[in-house]
């Protein structure tokens, strides 16, 4: 019989790709990785990894385990649904939460949680979204808010379902005075503040610039959504920035309207085989009811 353990870390090796990324995602050290491994080679009798240069890769054999391992932590993870349904709250709810969601629309979910089910263990963790939904595959997080912008839509995964919470409209932000309400072309020759590289918010906010005719002076890349804020209400940049940071909350700069007026999808991702657990499914409501509460 296989253990559950070993094909799990077979999983993990087949999303992620090296034994030292696994070792640093279920804090184990690389040579306990190696060793359950090659355990788990005897265990099947086939050759499942070979060596790669300084790595190892799956062999035909250790890709087709490494899809069965998947399946079983499928099964693993609907047969402690069916045990929570009998006792609910026996297990926590890991969230990934993206940092807007996590200054607006989490505070008031866990006050409706409290009320609801004040038994249930909920673990937060704010991480940006592409982050939060590959971890959310691996088993990381059990569940996910995200969002994806429109003609940026972010990769359906197959093990994982979304339930879509609502749209927040995006705005370009300037300080007060002379820039409140100049179009986004006007502002070409301004410093702009905007997420990291790589992010979905930051390529898609490039792509606006672009499509009004100028690229982007960015000279502030900030995570942190409240240091672009400050940046432009002292008048030292200027960016876009989304309704939902202002809910409950003054606005201390100038907003105004983008070409075509665009709204980001925010949604909740969970994976199929763990969706309808009563935890994750508590949760996931009284995320959707305080979003829908959520005014700017």
């Amino acid at each position: 019989m296989f253990e559950l353990r070993r094909l799990r870390l077979l999983h993990e090796l087949s999303l992620r790709g090296t034994l030292s990324a696994v070792a640093e995602a279920l804090s184990y050290s690389p040579s306990t990785i190696s060793q359950q491994l090659a355990q788990l080679e005897r265990e099947a009798g086939v050759a499942l990894l070979v060596p790669d240069g300084r790595r190892v890769r799956l062999t035909e054999h250790g890709a087709a385990l490494a899809e069965h391992a998947a399946d079983a932590l499928d099964a693993d993870e609907r047969i402690r649904a069916g045990l929570e349904r009998l006792q609910p709250g026996i297990a926590p709810v890991r969230v990934a939460v993206l940092q807007t969601a996590a200054r607006t629309v989490v505070p008031a979910a866990l006050t409706l949680l409290s009320q609801r089910a004040p038994e249930l263990r909920v673990a937060l963790s704010e991480v940006p979204p592409e982050e939060g939904l590959f971890e959310l595959s691996a088993r990381g997080f059990d569940l996910a808010i995200a969002e994806q912008y429109p003609g940026l839509t972010r990769a359906h995964r197959p093990d994982l379902e979304r339930h879509v919470l609502g749209a927040d409209p995006m705005r370009l932000a300037a300080p007060r005075g002379e820039l409140a309400g100049a179009p986004l072309r006007s502002l070409a020759g301004h410093a702009w503040v905007m997420e990291p590289a790589g992010t979905a918010a930051r390529d898609w906010a490039v792509q606006q610039c672009r499509a009004a005719g100028f690229e982007p002076d960015v000279r502030f890349e900030l995570a942190d959504l409240g240091a672009h804020v400050a940046l432009i209400a002292a008048g030292h940049a200027v960016g876009m920035l989304p309704d939902l940071l202002w809910t409950g909350q003054p606005v201390p700069v100038a907003l105004g309207a983008l070409p075509g007026e665009p709204v980001r999808e925010i949604f909740t991702a969970s994976r199929r085989a763990s969706g309808e657990r009563p935890g994750i499914r508590l949760v996931r409501e009284a995320i959707a009811e305080a979003f829908a509460a959520a005014r700017p």
